[in-house]
């Protein structure tokens, strides 16, 4: 069963990928791969799965939701 914890980078995890001790500098480096984050206080936030679509060499976009012009 995932968690909230399962489903996010943990802080390390966060400074392993982006190289940076620093949430500014952290969210900068997540920008400018195109990785979105979302940040909680000093913590960013940012999915495992959208990690994995990224090295995967995916575009990775946030969710705006369903997109109902799809829908058939």
């Amino acid at each position: 069963m995932l968690t909230l914890d399962s489903e996010f980078l943990s802080a390390a995890e966060v400074k392993d990928l982006t190289g940076c001790a620093k949430p500014d500098e952290q969210e900068a480096e997540l920008k400018r791969q195109g990785l979105p984050a979302k940040r909680r206080g000093n913590r960013l936030l940012v999915s495992r799965f959208h990690c994995r679509e990224w090295l995967s060499g995916r575009p990775v976009a946030p969710s705006r939701g369903i997109n109902l012009a799809l829908v058939k």
